[in-house]
């Protein structure tokens, strides 16, 4: 039988030289962790593994105790499904857009309620957003690096933790997973 493919987003790695974890080191925590077929995609912490028989937050809970005993780091994880992330990369309410300009904030959970209308004052006027489930679209013309709908700012408006990942990689984790 065939083991459904996950994707682990680690939230806060390898980003201005704070919780520095090679891919090497990290693929191969997670084959300790017995999980199978792992792979990782670029130096943002996109891990891509089978797993058998279990549910998504027993799998985060694993992930995260593993990385702290073997690594020292707190590292939040969020996880989809291979289906999940080709569902994402489907419901892009941005088609045609410059891709290189798209972003999905991936939400831990759905939020009790999204705040449009407060998310609506702090973009840049020719920032474009769309919140669906568990997922935020972006279109950022100016580039993530000048918005103010990071994740931090979701992270306090939703209450819930995020993590932002570009549109090519995105698109890159759900063809992997497949």
């Amino acid at each position: 039988m065939k083991q459904p493919r996950y994707i682990s987003l680690l939230r806060g790695i390898n980003l201005l030289g704070h919780k520095k974890i090679a891919m090497s080191e990290l693929r191969a925590l997670y084959e300790s962790l017995g999980f199978k077929k792992v792979q990782t995609y670029i130096q943002s912490g996109n891990v891509i593994f089978s797993a058998e028989g279990s549910r998504i937050a027993g799998l985060s809970h694993k992930i995260e105790n593993g990385i702290k005993q073997n690594l020292g780091y707190e590292v939040t994880i969020i996880i989809r499904t291979g289906m999940e992330m080709r569902k994402i990369v489907e419901k892009n309410p941005f088609v045609g857009k410059e891709a290189s300009k798209l972003h999905v904030t991936l939400l831990a959970e759905k939020p009790d309620l999204f705040p449009a209308a407060e998310v609506d004052k702090v973009r840049d006027k020719a920032e474009r957003f769309h919140h669906s489930g568990r997922e935020i679209y972006l279109f950022l013309p100016n580039g993530y690096g000048r918005t103010k709908l990071n994740n931090n700012f979701f992270e306090r408006k939703l209450k819930v933790t995020a993590t932002t990942r570009s549109w090519r990689t995105v698109v890159a984790l759900a063809e992997m997973a497949e």
